[in-house]
This record gives structure tokens, sequence and C-alpha cells, in this order.
């Protein structure tokens, strides 16, 4: 696989602590953590990404105070807002995976107005995870496709494309090849446990909003020293894969 298709998930965690650290409300830390997704959003495609995929409020984050809740909520409106434009302009697909139904009216359109005016975007393509559950996305493919089963084989090929028609009608994405976690836990968290099957696992200590283009740049050196195999022997790292052509 060219660098240049390389799919990197990202779980935006640390954001609270960070600001409680700080002397400051949670919200805080997730308003820095916004801007820290917009550094890695323009340092992503120039270090060979092309597929971002941002972990930034599970279906059990529900359970979190209601203020906080309707902060990120707010939060997340006015990120899509401020950035579509700026999107389209360098490129950037923007899509959101997840459930809708029990998103804001408002937040809703934001979604739409922001995936209708950058879907021609092709230097990156930004996936922002809302109100996502890996483990509902594979039950709701799996009833999607349950018609079908009867009638021919179910592959891993029509299992994925199932799960991007579940995923707000998107395309199948590529399987992830790396994963970073932030915020010291080393967990998934229900988070593309299907795409996630083979990615390549780092864990950070450091908060999200700390996160930066050197801290990617690292990961990004580290993950192509590393042997992809996929069950099979080898013996060359990423990078010399890559190099071999």
């Amino acid at each position: 696989m060219q660098s240049t298709s390389l799919h990197a998930a990202l779980i935006l965690d640390g954001n609270g602590r960070w600001a409680t650290g700080q002397g400051l409300p949670r919200v805080a830390g997730h308003r820095a953590g916004a801007e820290a997704v917009r550094r890695l959003v323009r340092t992503a495609p120039e270090l060979g990404v092309g597929i971002l995929t941002l972990y930034a409020f599970s279906s059990d984050n529900w359970h979190r105070p209601p203020a906080e809740v309707t902060a990120l909520l707010g939060l997340f409106i006015e990120y899509l807002r401020q950035e579509t434009s700026a999107c389209r302009e360098h490129g950037i697909r923007l899509s959101v995976i997840g459930r809708r139904d029990r998103l804001p009216l408002a937040l809703r359109g934001a979604i739409r107005a922001a995936e209708r005016a950058t879907r021609n975007g092709r230097r990156l393509w930004l996936r922002i995870a809302i109100d996502y559950s890996a483990r509902d996305q594979i039950l709701l493919a799996a009833e999607h496709l349950s018609a079908e089963v009867a009638r021919r084989p179910l592959t891993r090929e029509r299992f994925t494309t199932a799960l991007g028609q579940v995923d707000g009608g998107h395309q199948p994405v590529p399987d992830v090849d790396l994963l970073v976690r932030t915020g010291g836990e080393q967990r998934l968290s229900d988070f593309l446990l299907w795409e996630c099957a083979y990615a390549e696992l780092f864990f950070l200590e450091k908060a999200w909003p700390d996160f930066g283009a050197e801290d990617l740049l690292h990961i990004l050196a580290e993950y192509r020293r590393r042997d992809r195999r996929f069950g099979a022997l080898g013996t060359r790292s990423i990078g010399e894969a890559d190099a071999a052509g």
C-alpha cells in the first residue's frame, strides 16, 4: 500500500483531564482539543495520510453530565460551520459516521451542509465519529445483510460494504493502518473494531490538546519501521516495502 492511501484513526482522549489539570472547566479542554484537530488536519496530508478518522463522541458519552454533552454538541456545530469552507478550499472531504437520529437538528443540518460542500475533496478524507459505536454498526450491517445471506454466501468484502452503507451511506473505507489513542488509556473503546483488525496501535500518555505535528511525524516514522505481516511471514519493515514498490 502506498503511503498516500494510509488510513490513520485517532481516539481524542484526555481533553477533560487536561483542562482540570490546569484549573479550567472541562469544556475548555474540548475547545483546546478542537484546535488540535485543526492542526492535525493541516498536517496529515503533507505526511502521507489519505484518510483520517477521529473518534469525537462515542454512543456511551451520552452518559456524561448533560451540561458537558450540550457543550460538546455545540462545539461540533461550531467546528463544522467554521471549517467547511477551509476544507473545501484545501481539497478535504469531510463526513460524519455514527448515529444521527439522536443528534440535535442544528447539528444534523451542519453535518449535511459540510458533507455536501466538501464531497469533491480528494486531498484528505476527514471522517468524524459522533454518537458512534462499532458494535452497533456491526449489528446494523448484519441486519442489513440478513435477508441476503440465505441467497449467497457472506464475504468480508460484502460486510465491509454493508458497514459503509449503514455509516451514513458512505462508500466502503480501507482498513485502518494505524490507530493512535492519547490520554494514557490503552483500549479501543468500541471504535472501528472491524476496520482495526490489523491496525498498528500507538498509545500516548500525552493528552489530546497537546498533540501536534511532531507527534504525528514520530508515530508515522515508527509505523514505517514496523513489520506488518497480516498473519504471514515477513522480514521487511513498512518503509522498506514502500521503497521496493
